[in-house]
């Protein structure tokens, strides 16, 4: 992860969502302008600037280095058992895990803490 400055962002990946705000007045709006691992066009530049971004994080893949989402499908397959699934895709590093039938959910409090 790198802090770059807005304006020579342009083809660099972010490393997280860009939330924005637009007030009530103006079409009010609240949530991700730009999602984690978007490529910084030209145009987004304005925009970024606009939401007070003069400085981003992007993305910079060293060796030994797991992206998060990565890493939570990772933790999500240690988790699994014989009824459950992942609820979705995993987003800002977190993914869902749903029963696939009622039931008791049971920890095994041992694998818990080794995770």
């Amino acid at each position: 992860m790198r802090l770059v400055r807005t304006e020579d962002s342009v083809g660099q990946v972010l490393c997280h969502d860009m939330t924005q705000i637009i007030p009530e007045g103006e079409g009010r709006f609240k949530g991700p302008r730009f999602r984690k691992g978007h490529v910084v066009t030209g145009q987004d530049v304005p925009v970024l600037l606009s939401m007070g971004k003069v400085n981003l994080y992007v993305w910079e893949m060293e060796p030994g280095m797991v992206h998060e989402n990565d890493a939570a499908r990772r933790l999500a397959a240690l988790c699994f058992g014989e009824n459950c699934v992942a609820s979705g895709d995993p987003v800002e590093g977190k993914i869902g895990i749903r029963a696939t039938r009622e039931g008791v959910f049971l920890v095994d409090a041992g694998r818990l803490l080794a995770v």
